[in-house]
């Protein structure tokens, strides 16, 4: 590692995802602080990111049209390769030319054929079974499996820092408010005459979203029951509003909406919070990052597997398992249809006991 005086990292999924390489670009820039690192990342994610202090550039790939169709598969192959140009520019400028490590923390083939057109010394992708699309045949080398196959996905990526003996710890997201971001948060809640609950609406996959009518007797019970003022808080898409507007028509309580794009805004938005209530969703996440207790709702995805990373998982609401008490295993493939099994009072009692032990 003493030779590795550039990093690309190659993570382009979502806002969850990336939250979730922020403690891996802190601990390789302990542990090599003269590095340059550099991150290939997608549009939304990077909103949440850009100006990172331990990241000094980000290559966006914009994925073009996903459409199966001749034509949508041209443009993005377009956009790989447009991307594949920049990448390898971003390497000419590199000591050697390349990249002197790759991190391809992906599984899925437009990572793999991005890492395989960069220039790059060493190459480090998953094990076999945990690959997908053939993307370990664009790595040089593999990080070894591990038993059971499988493991939070905080964990999988400190796979990569502990192959290259470089120490995770402390954990750090370094995650932080710009002063005006902080402005905006003060100038927000001071016009709030009790403690915020953040409430996620909805996430990017409808089969994770918990029903309105459970939202609803949960925000009324928030407000007359707990004295928080509930906060709708997320993005501004069709769904999400509809989604809320349908809760909002459900209740009586005097519930604040603050549906927005604008991931830093939501960053602000959850750390002024109290609390956070939200489905297995990119939200979640930033709630943990910036260390607010967050109640998560399971049903869909495993929470051993995606739940919040160490912190507060005594307060998720596990719809995942089919009864109390199940031994399940870590499995990314297997879903089920849990959210329906998630009732407000399960998500009141994890409301109370966050208040007890946070509040």
């Amino acid at each position: 590692m003493e030779n590795v005086r550039s990093i690309l990292i190659v993570m382009m999924s979502a806002v969850g995802d990336a939250v979730q390489v922020l403690p891996v670009v802190s601990a390789l820039k302990r542990a090599l602080p003269l590095s340059r690192l550099t991150w290939l990342i997608q549009p939304n994610p990077h909103a949440l990111v850009a100006g990172h202090p331990r990241v000094d550039e980000f290559v966006i790939f914009h994925r073009g049209d996903r459409r199966r169709t001749p034509v949508g598969l041209a443009r993005a192959l377009g956009s790989i390769r447009r991307t594949a140009r920049e990448l390898s520019a971003v390497a000419g400028r590199q000591p050697g030319k390349r990249f002197d490590l790759v991190l391809d923390l992906q599984v899925y083939l437009k990572a793999g054929l991005l890492t395989a057109l960069t220039p790059g010394r060493i190459k480090l992708g998953f094990d076999r079974r945990r690959s997908r699309d053939l993307n370990r045949i664009f790595t040089t080398l593999r990080i070894p499996p591990i038993p059971g196959g499988y493991a939070h996905t905080q964990d999988q990526y400190f796979e990569f820092l502990r192959y290259l003996c470089v120490d995770p710890e402390p954990l750090a997201y370094d995650l932080a408010l710009t002063d005006r971001e902080q402005e905006a948060k003060a100038c927000f809640f001071r016009r709030l005459d009790r403690p915020a609950c953040s409430v996620v609406v909805a996430s990017s996959d409808p089969r994770k979203d918990w029903r309105p009518d459970g939202y609803a007797a949960v925000l009324e019970a928030l407000y007359h029951d707990f004295g928080l003022q509930p906060i709708l808080v997320g993005g501004g898409s069709h769904r999400e509003k509809s989604v809320a507007g349908e809760i909002l028509r459900r209740t009586r309580a005097p519930i604040q909406s603050e549906l927005e794009e604008g991931l830093r805004r939501l960053l602000w938005l959850l750390d002024g919070s109290a609390l956070v209530i939200s489905p297995d969703t990119g939200p979640l996440h930033m709630a943990r990052a910036m260390e607010v207790p967050v109640v998560g709702l399971y049903g869909f995805t495993n929470p051993k597997r995606s739940g919040p990373y160490r912190r507060f998982q005594e307060l998720v609401v596990d719809g995942y398992a089919r009864y109390p008490g199940e031994d399940y295993r870590i499995c990314p493939e297997r879903r089920r249809k849990g959210m329906g099994r998630i009732l407000p009072g399960m998500v009141l009692g994890k409301v109370e006991l966050a208040l007890e032990r946070y509040g």
